[in-house]
């Protein structure tokens, strides 16, 4: 591992002109690799008073499918994305894909007395409420799944993304599976034409419409609503359990996945078998543009997620993630050691 950051180091001083490394993309992932871009420049200068811009991360949080357009332009390095890239695109765009860290989507509400375990949703309930079929807290098919809790007679005021979000595509993708209405009138998508509801432009808007209106339901990344103090729903999965977006119900969903059949790591943590799976998982990818590029360009990528993976996984925690397992880490570097880069 110090032998692989040594050569990377090496690579970023031969840089002509020292830029920082941009990314772009998913709001979702936006303060974890903020952390890890402290991080990452506080290792490489390593106490020194010598500063390179190299080392230092340009990230800007402005949704997945923002970013994924903007890798074509030639100031881009890597985007992320909650919605992995099929195989065919990758290699027809000379790029790579791999996860850099996993994570739920809450559905989040704004509902007082409710007791300690929080609100049961299910798949079909949450869809309906999207529809517009279900219209009130009060409702009997939200009372069936909350035997004993007093749910009061409150319209529900429906909050989503306005942006392409790969949150929106993952919360949609579950509701494809659970609701055939759904996925036959709307499917899964960054960009969704909603029945109805409030537009929010990224996550921290969102969460500030849920904050301001009582009844209101979205959702956003669980890291970012756990620190915004709202109360989040447990969501029945697929054996019937009901399952909290937590780093333990994340990690039930990514162990499900035999990663080293896939291919440029394209999987999708949705709607998982298991008991313990929580249903609205997914992992964030990082997208890294090969051709066109410097070796010295994609090479800088590698170092900042090597360092991450490596020294970043506390961090990770800390903020409601799921760091990658260290087999699949050693999947990744390999991955990067094969690829034979396109287009230099």
């Amino acid at each position: 591992m110090a032998g692989a950051i040594t050569l990377a180091v090496a690579i970023v001083g031969t840089a002509a002109q020292a830029e920082p490394i941009r990314g772009a993309g998913s709001t979702l992932a936006a303060p974890i690799i903020g952390k890890w871009a402290t991080a990452y420049k506080n290792a490489r200068a390593d106490g020194g008073d010598f500063f390179t811009l190299d080392w230092s991360v340009d990230y800007e949080p402005v949704g997945s499918l923002a970013g994924l357009m903007r890798l074509a332009q030639p100031e881009l390095d890597f985007a992320a994305t909650d919605v992995p890239v099929p195989p065919s695109d990758l290699a027809r765009n000379g790029q790579q894909q791999f996860p850099i860290v996993m994570g739920g989507i809450a559905v989040v509400t704004n509902l007082d007395g409710l007791p300690e375990q929080g609100l049961r949703l299910s798949g079909p309930v949450i869809a309906d409420i999207y529809l517009g079929k279900i219209k009130s807290w009060s409702d009997p098919a939200i009372k069936a799944l909350n035997p004993g809790i007093a749910l009061p007679d409150l319209a529900i005021s429906v909050v989503h993304r306005q942006d392409g979000s790969g949150s929106t595509y993952v919360f949609t993708e579950f509701l494809s599976s659970s609701s055939e209405e759904w996925k036959t009138k709307l499917g899964a998508d960054t960009l969704i034409e909603w029945p109805l509801g409030t537009d929010a432009e990224g996550t921290k808007a969102l969460i500030r419409a849920v904050a301001a209106t009582k009844g209101a339901i979205a959702y956003a990344e669980y890291g970012q609503v756990l620190r915004a103090g709202l109360p989040f729903a447990a969501v029945q999965n697929k054996s019937g359990s009901f399952v909290k977006p937590d780093p333990q119900g994340v990690q039930a969903a990514a162990n499900s996945v035999a990663w080293e059949e896939t291919t440029d790591f394209f999987a999708s943590l949705t709607d998982r078998s298991g008991d313990a799976a929580y249903p609205i998982s997914t992992a964030v990818f990082a997208v890294v543009q090969v051709s066109g590029r410097s070796e010295h360009r994609y090479r800088r990528v590698h170092d900042l997620f090597r360092l991450a993976f490596a020294q970043g996984a506390g961090d990770a925690t800390a903020l409601g993630y799921v760091p990658l397992p260290k087999a699949l880490v050693e999947q990744i570097e390999q991955y990067w050691a094969k690829q034979v880069p396109v287009g230099n």
